[in-house]
């Protein structure tokens, strides 16, 4: 082993005063780097709102039932709280290895040359949604698991999956001015698709709510959604009324794209959104007609997840954005210049 390097007094107050500019001084990640820490980002925030299902699931959504402390004496869960504290208590602790996931995303960002300011304003813009989704999720126990927080809790996971994806995409492009590469009808049909997905994910949100699956043993209240007219196997059907829109609109755009001769990026990711579509169709009548299992409720959260990531997939294959080139004067150019500084 070589000797440890020694830091100098006025690195260590370098470091102190933004430690991000001295890391970038003395690290240069190469592009695949970067783009597999905006990936990391990704997948552990999948990995965490499927582990947040697992957590309701399970009935352990009061396993730790205070927070930011897990009880009011202990930081951690206790060997009397059983099976639902190590549940609850481990989903907690996996905030933390989201931070630091996205943490180094947020490095590589920086550290990167040229640095790219919009990765990295992408990358706080995650960590912030990281943060207050951790304070929501306190409120979430605080109020006792109430159905329209825990709603919340989950769309504003929703909003961060799409900042991560779309920070994904950022680092396997350019910073150039982006380029249409279909036709304005078209983008407008990805745009209906788009807003019809997020209001099919907030009506899931809602057949939760009122569902049976209230997240604790104990009389934890749900949505009324009958104070609307509706019962529950209602909105189920609502919800699946939507989820058909969404295949309809997908296959539509697949014809459309094949139609106009659309480049391949676009019709395969419209591909690939119709196949997610398809699976997570299965999931979700199955478990409906079994009485909702949990664990076809988990394998549903987390095709929620893949159904919202493919669209915004779609959607961000619409254009492209070319690396940003510098103009090079050309021998003319230069003889030119050359001949006006004399």
């Amino acid at each position: 082993m070589g000797a440890v390097p020694k830091v100098t007094r006025a690195e260590a107050a370098q470091f102190a005063r933004n430690p991000l500019a001295f890391i970038a001084e003395r690290w240069t990640p190469t592009g695949r780097t970067v783009q597999r820490a905006a990936l990391a980002a990704l997948v552990m925030t999948v990995v965490i709102v499927v582990t947040g299902g697992a957590v309701r699931l399970t009935g352990s959504g009061l396993g730790c039932p205070t927070w930011p402390k897990c009880t009011d004496d202990s930081l951690t869960a206790t060997s009397e709280m059983g099976f639902h504290g190590v549940i609850e208590f481990g989903n907690r602790m996996l905030t933390y290895a989201l931070c630091a996931v996205v943490g180094f995303a947020i490095i590589a960002a920086r550290s990167q040359k040229p640095w790219r300011r919009s990765l990295t304003r992408y990358g706080w813009a995650q960590f912030w949604i990281v943060m207050g989704n951790a304070v929501l999720g306190g409120i979430v126990v605080l109020v006792g698991l109430n159905p329209y927080t825990v709603a919340a809790h989950f769309l504003l996971s929703t909003a961060l999956i799409a900042v991560a994806t779309a920070t994904w995409q950022r680092t396997r492009e350019g910073d150039a001015p982006t380029r249409p590469l279909i036709g304005k009808a078209v983008a407008q049909l990805v745009w209906v698709l788009t807003g019809v997905t997020v209001l099919l994910i907030a009506v899931g949100t809602v057949v939760t709510g009122a569902g049976p699956h209230a997240g604790d043993s104990s009389d934890v209240p749900r949505m009324k959604v009958d104070a609307i007219g509706l019962d529950w196997e209602s909105v189920t059907k609502l919800h699946a009324v939507l989820a058909w829109i969404v295949v309809t609109l997908a296959f539509a755009l697949w014809f459309v794209l094949k139609a106009v001769d659309a480049p391949a990026g676009p019709l395969a990711r419209t591909r690939d959104l119709f196949l997610v579509l398809l699976a997570q169709g299965v999931v979700g009548y199955v478990q409906y007609f079994t009485d909702l299992p949990e664990v076809l409720v988990a394998a549903h959260m987390l095709g929620s997840c893949a159904v919202w990531i493919a669209v915004l997939r779609v959607l961000l294959s619409l254009r492209e954005r070319p690396q940003a080139t510098m103009e090079v004067p050309g021998p003319v150019a230069s003889d030119r210049l050359a001949s006006a500084s004399s």
